[in-house]
């Protein structure tokens, strides 16, 4: 038994330094062209590379990022994942799934949506506001004035809330404005 527990924890290290080494490769060719690497994430055959910019991404930016990531993993098939793949490259977009504690740390005082893994005591799903997001967990308090401290390990799926409400809001005084000042000149 105690060999066969082995073997397991060989090979789940073999695929973290795996992962690693493909996303540091991943991540030289996004960064050298002015770009940062958000996440890397195989799951269900696909590879999706999401990369940001300060000023946002245009489609012609990011078709390129996937031309290079894709000619970068036809070069070194050592790094690329095995068997038949889609290769997914994307910017986060305003509601960013959060799964890293670099993640959360840049999300800091925005809202945030979790949801825990089964059997993690306390509420299974809640919102709230993004306070705190420290080495081993993250704080959020509800809208209620809750305090969710939750582990990194039990954090099932995350992300930030964008607030479409407040855009639309916004936008919407903004025109009438804009509308109020052309009809006062």
């Amino acid at each position: 038994m105690a060999t066969g527990r082995a073997d397991v924890a060989r090979h789940r290290r073999s695929e973290a330094d795996a992962a690693d080494r493909l996303e540091r490769a991943i991540g030289s060719v996004v960064e050298s062209c002015g770009h940062d690497l958000v996440d890397v994430e195989l799951a269900g055959g696909v590879l999706r590379v999401t990369v940001e910019r300060d000023g946002g991404l245009d489609l012609d930016e990011l078709a390129e990022m996937s031309r290079l990531v894709g000619a970068l993993l036809d070069e070194r098939s050592d790094l690329a994942p095995s068997g038949r793949y889609e290769l997914e490259v994307s910017s986060p977009g305003v509601e960013r799934r959060l799964r890293r504690p670099a993640h959360f740390a840049k999300a800091l005082a925005r809202r945030v949506a979790v949801r825990t893994i089964a059997g993690t005591p306390g509420e299974r799903r809640f919102e709230g506001t993004l306070r705190a997001a420290d080495a081993d967990a993250i704080t959020v308090t509800d809208d209620g004035g809750a305090e969710h401290r939750v582990p990194y390990p039990a954090i099932d799926r995350a992300h930030t809330v964008f607030d479409w409400r407040a855009a639309l809001a916004g936008g919407r005084a903004r025109a009438s404005s804009a509308m109020t000042g052309s009809q006062a000149s």
